[in-house]
């Protein structure tokens, strides 16, 4: 008979802060004992070499932190982390696996796994994954969830507050260290190649080259050139060899943004790399090998574009070593006020400018606003801000358009809703009249008009366009 363990480590002295309970699942009783005298010190440990010693403890006290669990030889670890799910829903759990073969990632990743430690580590390694992911755990008090910036490069940064993008970069952090094919999805501008860079830079390839390829913004017949280059005479104006982007990333991570928009022959060649990692040259017949990893990104339905025979199968499969779905500024408001902060010292630092405050009815107007150009368009809004220095414009800009205030002025019932979309149409068409008035008394000066209105000039240009003010006709 194999013999077993459970007990608990402490390692609590009084007056001392209070210390993080860790559970440890481990069969192996020399590793189970390594766990315990590396991690003692800094933790509260409760050990367990059987299965069913760990989920009776489940089922008794709340106070555990995280979960290590280990994975042994061929035995499915999905049965176990689906009773610690349902048992524990909100229990992070690091995976300590003896295999490199990741499968099922997407189901272990659903299943609240937040990283795989893989055998043999050593303690700094188990150390580093618990401070990561203790860091990440939402306070049980019903706090609210604090703001991350985590810095990628010079211009860019991962930047979320919200708990459906804390679960967003902890997914993206674990498939980072898997090295398959990744495969994002989201509307224009929610942030798919910043998405794609933090996974880069999670990964082992983050000291190697991050290389961007728009499969939309290159001619067709210019980017198999392009992704996998050519050799001298291979078409007319190919006077030298020129390495394609895949032989430039080798060791690294290339982009592929817009991928529903590549051609159907350049499918067929990127399977091929991702299948087996060869390919040619144009004008070469002999295959080169290289070690890229493929992230790919689309805003298209992809579904539809395999049903319509736009987009190969074969290769949808091949890229979806797994997907992550970035949600739509509308369905995460919460985090716009942190974004518009982090994008006004980014403008700041951009144009050397001081960075403006946000009022509270700034951040209302940025908050109610639909954004269907997403986190590009709030970037764009916020730096029109930093530019112009006025307020006042940036909120009517945000602004429902006046055809469509009047559309709700008219279907609206007769209630206080309807009342305020109202007045705030009038409101418009009266601001529109003294806006006119005052150009006319100062025969269409705007530098003049702008001081007696006393606003800036490039915030009355704003509104003779948005109110589609003309001078009137002179006679000659």
């Amino acid at each position: 008979m194999s013999a077993s363990l459970s007990y608990t480590v402490s390692g609590f002295k009084s007056g001392a802060k209070k210390r993080s309970q860790i559970l440890i699942l481990e069969p192996d009783l020399a590793v189970l004992d390594y766990l315990r005298l590396t991690l003692g010190d800094q933790y509260s440990l409760s050990l367990f070499s059987e299965e069913q010693s760990l989920l009776d403890r489940l089922e008794g006290k709340d106070d555990a932190d995280l979960l290590l669990l280990a994975t042994h030889g061929s035995r499915d670890p999905l049965p176990l982390l689906t009773h610690i799910r349902c048992t524990k829903p909100h229990l992070p759990v690091i995976v300590l696996s003896c295999s490199a073969e990741l499968r099922d990632l997407e189901m272990v990743i659903r299943l609240g796994v937040r990283a795989i430690v893989m055998k043999p580590f050593v303690g700094s390694d188990i150390e580093q994954a618990i401070e990561e992911h203790l860091a990440s755990v939402p306070k049980s008090n019903g706090a609210t969830e604090s703001p991350r910036e985590i810095p990628l490069n010079e211009t860019h940064s991962f930047v979320r507050s919200s708990k459906r993008m804390r679960e967003l970069e902890s997914q993206a952090s674990l498939v980072a260290r898997a090295d398959i094919p990744l495969l994002i999805l989201g509307e224009s501008g929610t942030g798919k190649e910043i998405l794609a860079l933090f996974t880069h830079m999670m990964s082992a390839r983050s000291q190697k080259m991050f290389l961007k390829v728009n499969c939309a913004a290159v001619p067709a017949d210019l980017l198999e050139s392009e992704l996998f280059g050519y050799e001298q005479g291979a078409f007319t104006g190919a006077i030298k060899t020129k390495p394609g982007k895949f032989e430039i990333c080798t060791g690294g991570t290339i982009f592929l943004d817009e991928i529903g928009e590549m051609p159907a022959l350049l499918q067929a060649k990127l399977l091929q790399v991702l299948q087996d990692g060869t390919f040619s040259r144009l004008g070469s017949r002999s295959p080169m090998k290289v070690d890229v990893r493929v992230i790919a990104a689309t805003n298209i339905n992809m579904k539809e574009a395999m049903a319509n025979k736009t987009f190969r199968e074969d290769l949808y499969y091949r890229l979806n070593g797994f997907t992550l779905s970035i949600p739509p500024l509308r369905e995460r408001r919460d985090e716009i006020p942190v974004l518009s902060e982090y994008f006004m010292r980014k403008g700041a630092k951009r144009y050397g400018r001081n960075p403006l405050p946000f009022s509270q009815n700034l951040l209302n107007a940025l908050s109610e606003h639909n954004w269907p150009g997403n986190l590009r368009e709030l970037e764009n809004v916020v730096n029109r801000y930093l530019v112009l220095g006025d307020e006042h414009a940036i909120m009517e800009e945000l602004a429902p358009e006046p055809q469509a205030q009047a559309a709700a002025a008219v279907t609206a019932e007769p209630s206080g809703a309807g009342l305020k979309a109202l007045v705030k149409n009038l409101k418009g068409d009266a601001e529109s009249a003294a806006i006119a008035q005052v150009l006319e008394g100062t025969g269409w000066n705007r530098k003049a008009a702008a001081n007696d209105l006393q606003i800036s000039y490039k915030a009355l240009l704003y509104k003779i366009k948005q109110y589609d003010l003309t001078p009137p006709n002179r006679a000659s």
